[in-house]
């Protein structure tokens, strides 16, 4: 990396006392949360029963355009049920992003199946559906009436693509291929509530979609997710397997191995206050991402966070790239340099395939991806990022 001075000028020790500390992505409550979160402890309603889990579902189901929605404690324990729903079998192989939050690769080891990692495409930094269909068909075989890689002899049984940043994948291609082959497709959109592909609502063009409400997503309800299904069969099965596979209204029998995944009616009341707020809080992103991009789209070096034309991408985290040979430093040392100035920023993820986590899978190499990691920075978005605050992150960039 060629070595260039630094054009940071720190402010003034007294400047800097004083400057308030601009946090990534913090949540925004502003909504009904006290008064529901209040009416469940006034009532009683607490754990895993209540109304306002029922009245979450229903409005994350209607977002998303599908049917059924099963509330669940995490992002995480919903695409792991979405996966056993879905019929993803202990040595199954599962395509999956690699340029994401370990989370998917993780609930796939859950599951007993190995994850098949999947480069970014350079343009929008999604799965690179090119690479799907080259690996289905070259690198896959139909042996014994199962589709199996040939390189392992595996059943592939799934395709994971994940909509990373709150930016849509390029579905169609995958989709038509999944068809062919007769494999499940589960969308990881746990960042991308609010987002649509070709006008229509992430979560609900696969076979299942799934949610997260963390902290530092669009919408919180501090901890918990949501699986989304238009297969009734499939959503009463993970209601099942969420609730320990309750066999008995009132016996204690289980059928089969189940999972304590059920969301809180607590932590529903939360999303449901929040989900009120969804339009404005979608709206308010973009507002961040279009300053953004109209403040940094001519500084050599820097590449602003695309949109593709069939995308309407809610900006969940705002990424920027930074070319060290054009910038004047790499974005670990813009990372340092920021944060110096009481503004919190981080990397992505690394690639999944390169994890000491999933060693044990075959080594490959995903070139952009891997350059990605490198390069790209997120800069703060909360929804409640104020435009002197936003001016603050820019003015360090742009000096």
């Amino acid at each position: 990396m060629p070595q260039h001075p630094s054009p940071f000028v720190k402010p003034a020790p007294d400047e800097l006392a004083t400057a308030s500390f601009i946090p990534l992505a913090a949540p925004e409550i502003r909504g009904n949360e006290w008064s529901y979160v209040k009416d469940c402890l006034d009532t009683g309603w607490v754990s895993s029963v209540g109304s306002y889990v029922d009245r979450f579902e229903q409005m994350v189901a209607r977002q998303a355009g599908t049917k059924y929605a099963v509330a669940t404690v995490n992002g995480t324990s919903a695409i792991h049920i979405a996966l056993l729903v879905a019929g993803v079998k202990p040595e199954d192989e599962v395509l999956v992003s690699t340029l994401t939050f370990i989370a998917p690769a993780n609930a796939i080891r859950y599951a007993g199946a190995w994850p098949v990692f999947i480069d970014a495409e350079p343009e929008y930094w999604q799965m690179d559906p090119n690479q799907v269909v080259e690996f289905l068909e070259r690198g896959c075989g139909w042996r014994d009436g199962v589709l199996r890689n040939l390189r392992s002899g595996r059943r592939v049984s799934a395709i994971l693509p994940v909509h990373v940043l709150g930016h849509p994948v390029d579905l169609d291609p995958i989709l038509a291929i999944a068809k062919k082959y007769g494999l499940k497709v589960i969308e990881d959109a746990t960042e991308g509530l609010g987002a649509t592909y070709k006008g229509r609502h992430l979560g609900s063009l696969g076979d299942i979609g799934c949610f997260s409400f963390n902290g530092n997503k669009i919408i919180t309800t501090g901890g918990g997710g949501m699986l989304v299904t238009d297969d009734e069969k499939w959503a009463r099965k993970a209601k099942y397997l969420t609730t320990q596979a309750k066999d008995d209204p009132r016996e204690y029998i289980h059928g089969e191995i189940g999972f304590n995944y059920r969301l809180t009616n607590l932590l529903a009341a939360v999303g449901c206050a929040q989900m009120e707020q969804l339009d404005d809080y979608v709206s308010k992103k973009r507002r961040i991402a279009a300053r953004y991009n109209d403040a940094l789209r001519n500084i050599a070096g820097v590449s602003p966070m695309k949109s593709a034309p069939w995308a309407d991408s809610t900006f969940w985290m705002y990424t920027i790239l930074l070319d060290d040979d054009e910038f004047w430093a790499g974005s670990r040392e813009v990372m340092a340099a920021l944060e110096s100035q009481k503004i919190q920023c981080r990397p992505l993820w690394q690639p999944i395939h390169q994890s000491p986590a999933h060693a044990s899978n075959e080594v490959v190499t995903l070139p952009v991806s891997e350059r990605l990691y490198r390069q790209a920075l997120s800069l703060p978005c909360s929804v409640g990022l104020s435009e002197p605050q936003q001016n603050r992150v820019i003015a360090a960039l742009v000096k």
